[in-house]
């Protein structure tokens, strides 16, 4: 019963994130908007990776972690400069 809580607050949080994204008057307001929907992403993959008992997707997520962080510094460096 708890993992439907689990699952729909996750839910609302990536719509809540995703209507950021969509509506954000700046990119960088967009930007936030798809990082903080990454990381709730990683979360439900924690999460469900927990529920299945597959351990594998913690690894996963971790990578997938690593990969959106650096992608967020390489758009801050790109607005950043203007170009």
């Amino acid at each position: 019963m708890m993992w439907i809580v689990f699952f729909s607050f996750i839910a609302a949080g990536i719509a809540l994130c995703l209507l950021r994204a969509a509506k954000g008057p700046t990119s960088s307001d967009r930007i936030v908007g798809i990082d903080a929907m990454v990381t709730i992403s990683i979360a439900l993959m924690v999460l469900l990776g927990r529920f299945f008992e597959r351990y594998i997707y913690l690894d996963v997520s971790l990578v997938y972690a690593v990969l959106a962080f650096i992608g967020v510094l390489a758009v801050a460096r790109y607005l950043e400069r203007g170009l």
